[in-house]
């Protein structure tokens, strides 16, 4: 038994950390469309300034969306081919943890299947933020959603410019290795 509680503890802690810097990606596509013909790209003024972030997030996500296209051999265009829109969504999670055995932070009597008398107990109360980021892209000629992307991961209260930023790369191109989905497909 504690052998496996052990071996628990260290499984644990890497899953937490794991999932406090992993970004899980969605994405959906019309399957209708067709993703050759699109070379060119324009930023959605109208969906980007509905986004409830701030505007240096904003520009932040912009240049990262900048360079993942580029990179993907769009070019930037006055008529383009697809528009590119965001928005974004976050929400506090509440983590509460019982610790019964050595791990809390106050003396007093507590009970257990194995054991009834004084000892350490008390709950860990933490909270984080998790972020979502969609990135959408609409056919320019007939103004219809033909791609869209979801990355969600937490945030974290990021004070350091250049993590805040790693972080934002880190989304945008998560979320862009979707796209195209038939490349997807072929793998």
């Amino acid at each position: 038994m504690k052998t496996m509680k052990i071996l628990a503890v260290p499984m644990l802690l890497v899953l937490f950390l794991s999932s406090c810097t992993s970004v899980r990606v969605l994405s959906d596509y019309d399957k209708e469309a067709n993703f050759n013909t699109f070379k060119s790209y324009a930023f959605y003024k109208t969906g980007i300034d509905k986004a409830q972030i701030s505007d240096l997030d904003k520009k932040r996500i912009l240049k990262a969306i900048e360079a993942e296209m580029g990179n993907r051999g769009f070019v930037k265009s006055d008529s383009p081919d697809i528009l590119v829109s965001i928005f974004t969504k976050e929400r506090e999670q509440v983590d509460i943890y019982n610790n019964y055995w050595g791990g809390g932070w106050g003396w007093g009597w507590g009970w257990s299947p194995y054991y009834w008398g004084p000892g350490w107990g008390g709950n860990n109360v933490s909270t984080r933020t998790e972020g979502s980021l969609y990135i959408d892209l609409i056919d320019a000629k007939n103004k219809e959603l033909v791609w869209q992307g979801k990355g969600v991961g937490n945030l974290g209260n990021i004070k350091n410019i250049e993590k805040k930023e790693a972080r934002i790369q880190e989304f945008v191109s998560e979320i862009l290795q979707q796209y195209p989905p038939n490349a997807i497909a072929a793998k």
